[in-house]
């Protein structure tokens, strides 16, 4: 990882600092553009709810248990 790459991912530490879960699994799917977090290994949703934004919020016994991000690339041209 070129030195640049690192300084990038280390921009994400605050955000990530923020986050109520302490692992976190991350996997992108670059043909279908969809982004995976998961909060808990393993994760079995029984429950799932699709936002406004394309984003499936999954839930296990009303705990989230990750999220799945469609559409994932345009959140990094996204006005937030």
């Amino acid at each position: 990882m070129a030195v640049a790459e690192v300084k990038q991912v280390l921009t994400l530490v605050p955000q990530l600092m923020e986050i109520p879960h302490r692992r976190i699994w991350v996997a992108y799917d670059e043909e279908a553009d969809v982004l995976y977090l998961n909060f808990q290994k393993p994760s079995h949703a029984d429950d799932a709810e699709l936002t406004d934004d394309n984003v499936i919020i999954r839930y296990q016994k009303g705990r989230i248990v990750g999220l799945t991000v469609l559409n994932a690339s345009r959140w990094r041209t996204a006005d937030m």
